[in-house]
């Protein structure tokens, strides 16, 4: 009986250190599998969620703000027990003592009205007073309706900018957030690109510390036999040290980069990534004014340029209501009872009527109210001149950007000509070596050519595929399958 649990104990430490030894789980990707990944789980993907929630939401606070609200407000109960002071009419003062409790409910509906800036309500009312102590009673007030309004009247309408700006921004919260994941796959490429020119230079080091050591040791036996001289023995093994140095750094930034793209995607370190080259991106030549036809559609920027005009005009709409004559006009209309039962507090009730203009005219200001309208007109013409410079340059930047998406095919084709071309060369130096034709510094040279080829022709594939990206980023367009970039924003508000 003693046994078992020992035993159990052995088990459950066995398989705890099994488990704590676990080996990492390698794992191949594709590009498009990283982009997925980062657009599902990455916290730049999961930021640009939240910030179009965001937007999503201010927006719908607009919508709601046009719409009818009701409220209740109730006191259920009020308890009131204090002296108060008086004063009597022979201009003295005395303190009765007041004992009551109280409870009231005030359900009221307001709409405000877009097309004035005003707000009309409606109310209805209803108290009971108890008077505590000696002297008991009760008193119902009752007010079954009241309706009114208030109206500001100094030319400034709030609701009425609000109608065109918050449309717009909500417009281009929705364009930023496609924006925004096409930056996460741009970001994606970018970091798988990294990791897998860091795969490819440690198998590059790998093959030449193997070919290093192999040629040293060929080059040691012939200085024995007198084929050689030193200094070519002395720069081959030279050459062996310099392949293992570049080994041991080639592992070290191999490392560097999956931890960047493990941090990125969120996993951990037992996920080790290795990476296939892809292709070229799957689009042909683009032609400058079908993309600039699509950018003036879609891009965010260009509906930024429109919003910050029109929010630069409503400051100087504010500024001007504020420095002069401003006024406010506030009617109600209702009727009102009380009883001292609840029933006859809504019989035969009294009329109540409330009319009030109430207004503010500077008389002297010093110049403030000047000052601020003339304010808001230079911040407006510095917005026109920084839009319209900002309008300028994003063409020139688009017309250079699409000029170079279409030199990347022939980029590409170089590099990969070169790294073909490189390749052989290598293998023909080598074997020219190997019988004695060339020197070790041909040979070297070769080598240094061969791997230079190799990691210009991943280069220009990233190359390739950031400025593929850049441009659906630009347009949020899919140029491969030639529709529009879009998603499903109601599941993203859920």
């Amino acid at each position: 009986m003693i046994i078992k649990p020992a035993l159990t104990t052995l088990f459950v430490g066995i398989t705890l250190g099994v488990w704590a030894q676990a080996p990492m789980v390698k794992t191949a990707y594709t590009l498009d599998d990283i982009i997925q990944l980062a657009k599902d789980q990455s916290p730049d993907a999961f930021r640009a969620k939240h910030t179009f929630r965001a937007s999503y939401w201010e927006y719908r606070t607009y919508k709601a703000d046009l719409l009818p609200s009701l409220s209740l407000d109730a006191t259920i109960p009020e308890f009131n027990r204090s002296l108060k002071k008086y004063q009597l009419s022979d201009g003295t003062y005395s303190y009765i003592e007041e004992n009551s409790s109280s409870a009231s409910a005030n359900l009221s509906m307001k709409q405000n009205i877009g097309l004035t800036g005003g707000n009309l309500f409606v109310t209805s009312e209803m108290m009971r007073t108890d008077q505590l102590g000696s002297n008991k009673s009760t008193t119902f007030f009752a007010s079954p309706f009241v309706i009114g309004f208030s109206q500001p009247i100094n030319g400034y309408n709030s609701f009425r900018w609000k109608k065109k700006i918050q449309p717009l921004k909500y417009e281009e919260a929705r364009r930023r957030y496609l924006q925004d994941m096409e930056n996460v796959s741009m970001k994606a490429a970018n970091l798988f690109f990294s990791l897998l020119i860091s795969q490819q230079q440690l198998e590059v080091a790998q093959i030449n510390s193997a070919n290093s050591d192999t040629l040293y040791k060929i080059s040691r036996g012939r200085y024995n036999i007198g084929t050689i001289a030193e200094n070519e023995l002395l720069q081959m093994e030279l050459s062996n040290l310099n392949a293992g140095k570049a080994l041991n750094e080639a592992r070290i930034q191999l490392e560097v980069e999956k931890f960047r793209i493990r941090s990125f995607l969120g996993f951990n370190d037992k996920v080790d990534i290795e990476l296939s080259i892809p292709g070229a991106p799957p689009s042909g030549e683009l032609a400058y004014e079908d993309v600039m036809s699509k950018v003036g559609t879609n891009n965010p920027d260009l509906l930024s340029y429109d919003r910050e005009l029109l929010e630069s005009q409503e400051r100087v709409a504010l500024a001007r209501s504020q420095r002069g004559f401003q006024a406010n006009l506030y009617a109600r209309y209702g009727v009102t009872q009380q009883a001292a039962i609840l029933r006859d507090a809504y019989k035969d009730p009294q009329e109540q009527q409330r009319v009030s203009l109430g207004i503010q005219i500077p008389i002297l200001d010093w110049g403030l109210g000047r000052g601020k309208v003339q304010m808001a007109k230079s911040n407006l013409e510095l917005a026109r001149i920084r839009v319209q410079q900002a309008r300028v340059d994003f063409n020139q930047q688009l017309f250079l950007q699409v000029m170079q998406f279409n030199m990347e095919d022939d980029q590409l084709y170089i590099a990969t000509k070169a790294d073909t071309i490189a390749q052989k060369r290598y293998e023909v130096t080598k074997q020219r070596f190997l019988i004695g034709k060339i020197t070790v510094l041909d040979l070297n040279i070769a080598q240094n050519e061969r791997d230079a080829a190799k990691i210009s022709y991943l280069n220009a594939l990233s190359t390739y595929w950031g400025s593929y990206f850049n441009l659906q980023s630009i347009a949020l367009f899919d140029f491969a399958r030639n529709k529009e970039l879009e998603t499903d924003f109601e599941t993203l508000v859920k």
